[in-house]
Order: C-alpha cells, then structure tokens, then sequence
C-alpha cells in the first residue's frame, strides 16, 4: 500500500507568519516553490501554509501591500496535518472533502514533509505507464 511517506517532499522550505508578502514571494522565486510552510511560534502552535492561492486573494483580489502585509495576514493556519503512515488513498479523500491542494506532514508535531495534490498524481501516472 502507497502511504504519504511514498509520496511526500521533505525538502520544506518554511517561513516566519512575520515577514512580509515581499520576503515571501522573493523566497517562492528563489528556491521556485508553491508553498511555503508557516513557521511555528511555540511548541503548541500550529503550521500554517501561505500558497499561491493566498497570495492571490491577499495581494491580487484585495489589492493587498506585500511590503505592509505578513505572511500571517495571508496564510493559512491552522493547516490540516497528517502523518506519514497514513495511506495515500486516504489522504487524497482528505484532500478532495476539503478541497485542499497541499497537507503539511507531521511526526507529532514535527515537521517532516510536504505532501501535494500534484506529487500523487504524478506518482499515479508513473505507476500507470
């Protein structure tokens, strides 16, 4: 059975909820991702993620300042987080019931991957042809 461990990045690229839009797309650019993981601010905190989808609402739809804007005024937080045991089939129903295109992956409540709607698909097609 494909588990998200199969399937995830662990190459995260994350960011503090204090920088600003600025910082965060010229890191987007720079490291070429499409999420950037929510630093924590405490161990009882929760991640966060700021995607393109964000940015668009925050910066493009609302005319929003990246340079008076933090990452926190547009991210998503809390994320849903899964682990890494977890079965691909069932994290994919997840991300279809909530409509989500990207799930943070946790070892408790360490940070250990990335998991994206485009690494599974492409990972079915591999296995497909």
């Amino acid at each position: 059975m494909l588990t998200v461990k199969d399937v995830m990045v662990r190459n995260i690229v994350t960011i503090s909820p204090f920088s600003t839009l600025r910082d965060a797309l010229s890191v987007m650019k720079t490291r070429q991702v499409k999420s950037l993981v929510v630093e924590r601010q405490h161990p009882h905190d929760a991640w966060g993620l700021l995607t393109y989808n964000e940015l668009l609402r925050t910066v493009v739809a609302e005319e929003g300042d990246v340079d008076l804007l933090n990452v926190y005024d547009a991210a998503s937080k809390p994320v849903i987080t899964v682990g890494e045991d977890l079965s691909v089939h069932q994290a994919a129903a997840l991300m279809s019931r909530y409509h989500l295109n990207r799930m943070v992956v946790v070892e408790g409540n360490k940070l250990i991957g990335l998991l994206a709607m485009n690494d599974i698909l492409a990972r079915l097609m591999d296995d497909l042809i």
